[in-house]
């Protein structure tokens, strides 16, 4: 019996796989690329649109003049920046004022936090009240722009999107971080369905803090980050809200047009996941522990049945030839890993499993999420986590 529910186990999870893979590899590369898209491919720009661009940093002082540096670089644009030093501790505000001395960036000290608000939102609400462009655009402090990305983005999304989000492509400095991210990215194209973030009948959002490009008065309109004041996945949230209200949301491709570092090393990226991966799930724990354990099956299920009964080891070459085919893909269109690396996936899928329950219990145990030097009640944060879908 026992090997019999291995034998049906295996082949709904390689199906599931079958499924998923075919879905994602006919999709993805039908998503709009603002490095071929036929409106932004003129050398000879006929606008120069107007962005106010919104950088919050906290303790930010190894990256933030060449994300600001970056920013000044871009052609065919009309530039406002704002840049927010939100309590660091570290030089960032020294770097700031001495890049924006001669530059017309403008920067915001951030002294204290008032009460009932996370760092990060406060900032990036309080920059908003003054921006004065039509259009805003949220990023990090830890991001590096190629200089035709602004233009290329507003271009395209002026008479297309009223909030537009660019995926970012990850900086791999490390075989720890190339082996553990393109495995999240693998599960994120195979769980996720960008291609449906068009569609307004469809539940689909995105926000990604990385790039945030929303109109003016779509940002007035659900009311900014004021609205979200203790949102950990504030990214998240905003495109929720702007896909919620109705208005034309777009997700589009651009390889290196942004680049950032998210963590260095396995367990960099284990502790950037600690204080977010937990309000992927609403902080409901059982959520989590469901979703880790269809992981596990997902991921470990074709290992066992590699010397499984009867046509079980065919199912595992199946999930193979899937997991191939995406790396593949998206080492060549968007991370740059080697497909070699689907040897390393189960490993990597453990990293995975680790940090999902590491970031449960640690918020659990702690009784609220540590980010930044700042401690932020769970109570608090479960009372104001909205739905993310």
């Amino acid at each position: 019996m026992l090997s019999f529910s291995l034998l049906v186990l295996a082949w709904v999870i390689a199906f599931l796989w079958l499924w998923r893979t075919s879905v994602a590899l006919y999709h993805l590369p039908r998503l709009p690329n603002l490095l071929t898209a036929a409106e932004v491919r003129s050398d000879v720009p006929l606008v120069r649109p107007s962005v106010s661009v919104i950088v919050p940093a906290c303790n930010e002082e190894q990256s933030i003049e060449q994300t600001l540096r970056s920013l000044l670089a871009q052609r065919n644009v009309n530039l406002e920046i704002i840049a927010v030093n939100d309590r660091s501790k570290d030089a960032t505000g020294t770097i700031m004022e001495r890049v924006a001395a001669h530059t017309g960036i403008r920067v915001i000290h951030i002294r204290e936090l008032p009460t009932g608000w996370m760092g990060k939102t406060h900032a990036m609400a309080v920059a908003a009240r003054q921006a004065t462009a039509p259009w805003l655009l949220f990023t990090d402090g830890d991001v590096i722009f190629e200089e035709t990305c602004l233009h290329r983005a507003l271009v395209w999304a002026e008479n297309q999107a009223d909030h537009l989000v660019l995926f970012p492509t990850l900086v791999l400095r490390s075989f720890g971080e190339r082996m553990v991210l393109s495995a999240i990215q693998l599960l994120s194209f195979l769980t996720w369905r960008p291609w449906k973030i068009a569609d307004k009948k469809s539940r689909e959002s995105v926000g990604i803090g990385a790039f945030n490009l929303v109109r003016r008065d779509v940002y007035d309109a659900i009311g900014g980050f004021d609205a979200l004041p203790m949102e950990v996945l504030e990214d998240l949230r905003f495109g929720f809200l702007i896909k919620q209200h109705g208005f034309r949301q777009r997700f589009v491709f651009g390889r290196n047009l942004i680049r950032v570092h998210w963590a260095s090393g396995v367990m960099g990226i284990v502790k950037n996941l600690t204080k977010n991966i937990f309000a992927v799930f609403r902080f409901n724990p059982f959520l989590l522990l469901a979703v880790c354990m269809a992981l596990a099956g997902f991921c470990f299920v074709p290992l066992l049945a590699v010397a499984g009964p009867g046509s079980a080891p065919l199912s595992s070459l199946l999930v193979l030839v899937c997991a191939v085919a995406m790396y593949r893909y998206l080492g060549q269109q968007i991370t740059s890993v080697r497909s070699a690396y689907v040897v390393l996936y189960p490993i990597a899928a453990v990293f995975i499993l680790y940090a999902l329950v590491r970031s449960m219990l640690i918020t659990l145990i702690r009784g609220g999420v540590v980010w930044r030097g700042t401690f932020y009640p769970l109570r608090e944060l479960r009372s104001q986590a909205g739905p993310l879908r």
